[in-house]
């Protein structure tokens, strides 16, 4: 029987209490919370919101912009009353917001600072059945969270007797998906869908010691991914320490986490930062940079490449990695585990090599969210380029057309007030997850997403995620896009790495992003790459058409998801009349 999401919590209290279970930054300073002083606080606000009147499966909303301990504390409160709590990313649109606090019939939301007040007041008059608004900072006008605890006692018994009458089956949150067309769907997820993949995902993780073991968590924990590994630390006893992306290098380096949590952009960001940094040196210690990074890519799992090359590497690792480690604070990383979008294997190769493990694994917010996820815990279970073996008590199978269809204790109970979407994609159990993939030697791995595909005008599909993968092996290349459905051929939309190219070229320090991506040098270096890498694909795949640009694509832009991944539609807007003389 799987537990409930909050009995975690209690769990670690009875069996190995922490005295930082949770920290967190409050008006810029550290907070501190134990497990008990955790524990006390859900149990409290629980007592307020039965006081306030909130009823078992009411919705309550939580939004906040980096991650804090209160979020976890409100997650916890309401979920062990029998409420239903529906995460909000920070960077939705109020337009999104608005349809998701209606739509969800949130009665309560809880937001952390004025921004995030202001967004709300700014639709309030559009939200009829949001009766209040409680803030995390202290906000003048405006009612803090704090007011809601109580150590009432009557309340107390009602928090036990809702807490006695829930079951794992029920539902215990409805999380929005940013989506990268269209409105946002309510995905409802029971205790159990989550609660299971703790449990299957316990073995992935690197040996952690527990009670000693500590993490840095800064990716949105209103995404599935990061929320269920809260749920999985706590049920390890591994100290948590909350931040936001702005000060993650800072953090990294002042907590020296065993595990944390990454999307492929932020790797990319790592590695191309380590790779500008060694190439800016001169003479043997450049030499030597470039020698040990073009080692490490040639890494392969088990020990593959012979003991001469783990010789050389274990040099490398010393004289090079260990000073990368410890500049981005990884001097006791036991893995990182990554999730969300497609990961170059390179990067698997490069990290892994330099003695900071990425475990890639594969998921989505319907399946709770973990389907398969690499590992070095054990033999066998590492292959860069797949995102590993299949969980316990999952079964996955493929479409006629590849599309993998999964089945298990994960899978969402549907979309909420959607039957029919529901019903398209769950059949028997068995979700359509929208991915093409295979299995290779026990591997999963994707190969695209089925809606992403495209046809060229001579009639071959071409799949861009893989083209976009092996584009941004590029160190000149920060994002990329491509392009050409019912076109001649692929095109790509290319975001110039402008920093890496000042450093490249030292000429272009002074320029502007909009002069770098006009020079001459630049863009042949550019067509250069892509004509070799072109060399690996057949001849209606091969870009033969680019477009640079000078500034990323963004999350305010509506041009990637809070995720960051790319919504596609948008940046075809975006940039229709760039693609336009692509084909003119």
């Amino acid at each position: 029987m799987y537990k409930r999401l909050f009995d975690f919590a209690f769990d670690q209290l009875e069996n190995l209490p922490l005295d930082v279970m949770f920290r967190s930054k409050c008006n810029g300073e550290w907070e501190n919370y134990s497990t008990q002083k955790f524990i006390d606080q859900v149990n409290q606000l629980s007592n307020g919101l039965v006081e306030y009147g909130l009823q078992p499966g009411q919705k309550v909303a939580l939004i906040t912009d980096a991650s804090r301990t209160e979020w976890n504390i409100c997650d916890h409160a309401a979920l062990q009353i029998g409420a239903v709590d529906v995460p909000i990313y920070p960077t939705m649109t109020e337009q999104d917001t608005q349809y998701i606090l209606n739509h969800s019939e949130a009665t309560i939301c809880f937001v952390s600072n004025l921004e995030l007040l202001n967004k709300i007041r700014n639709i309030r008059q559009n939200t009829p059945l949001l009766k209040e608004v409680f803030t995390f900072d202290k906000i003048e006008g405006a009612r803090h969270w704090k007011e809601l605890l109580s150590l009432n006692e009557d309340s107390k018994a009602e928090v036990q007797t809702r807490k006695d009458n829930i079951k794992t089956e029920d539902l215990a949150t409805i999380i929005y998906t940013s989506g990268t067309t269209g409105l946002p769907k309510g995905v409802m997820l029971s205790h159990s869908n989550i609660a299971s993949n703790v449990e299957h995902c316990v073995d992935r993780l690197p040996e952690l010691v527990k009670g000693q073991a500590r993490c840095v968590s800064f990716l949105p924990v209103c995404h599935i991914f990061e929320r269920m590994l809260h749920y999985l630390y706590i049920n390890n006893s591994v100290s948590i320490t909350l931040t936001g992306m702005d000060n993650i290098k800072d953090d990294l380096i002042a907590n020296k986490p065993h595990i944390f949590t990454a999307v492929p952009r932020l790797l990319e960001k790592f590695f191309d930062g380590i790779v500008a940094k060694g190439e800016a040196n001169t003479g043997i210690k450049k030499s030597l940079f470039q020698w040990a990074v073009k080692l490490a890519l040639q890494w392969e799992p088990e020990r593959a490449n012979g003991s001469w090359y783990e010789f050389k590497l274990k040099i490398a690792q010393k004289l090079v990695f260990s000073k990368v480690k410890a500049a981005l604070g990884l001097t006791e990383i036991g893995a990182i585990a990554c999730g969300s979008a497609a990961l170059q294997p390179r990067l698997a190769r490069f990290f892994t090599a330099a003695g900071i493990p990425i475990k890639e694994g594969y998921g989505l917010t319907e399946t709770s969210p973990v389907i398969s996820v690499n590992t070095l815990r054990r033999p066998n279970m590492y292959y860069p380029g797949t995102v590993g073996t299949i969980i316990p008590k999952t079964e996955v199978k493929f479409a006629a057309d590849g599309e993998i269809l999964v089945k298990g204790p994960q899978v969402m109970m549907g979309y909420y007030k959607n039957p029919e979407t529901t019903a398209e994609v769950l059949n028997d159990g068995w979700f359509s997850t929208g991915d093409i993939g295979i299995i290779k030697d026990g591997f999963l791995k994707i190969t695209d997403r089925k809606k992403e595909l495209f046809k060229t005008s001579g009639g071959k599909y071409v799949a861009p995620q893989i083209l976009e993968n092996a584009l941004k092996e590029s160190h000149f290349i920060e994002q990329c896009m491509v392009v050409g459905d019912g076109q001649k051929f692929p095109g790509a939309l290319i975001v110039v790495d402008c920093a890496y190219a000042k450093v490249h070229f030292p000429e272009l320090a002074a320029l502007s992003n909009e002069e770098i991506i006009q020079n001459e040098q630049l863009n042949n270096e550019i067509k250069a790459f892509i004509s070799e890498m072109n060399n690996g694909f057949g001849n209606w795949e091969q870009i033969k058409g680019i477009h640079l640009i000078a500034n990323p694509f963004t999350v305010e832009n509506g041009e990637i998801t809070p995720t960051l991944k790319l919504k596609r539609k948008k940046i075809l807007e975006n940039y229709a009349n760039a693609i336009a003389q692509l084909y003119a």
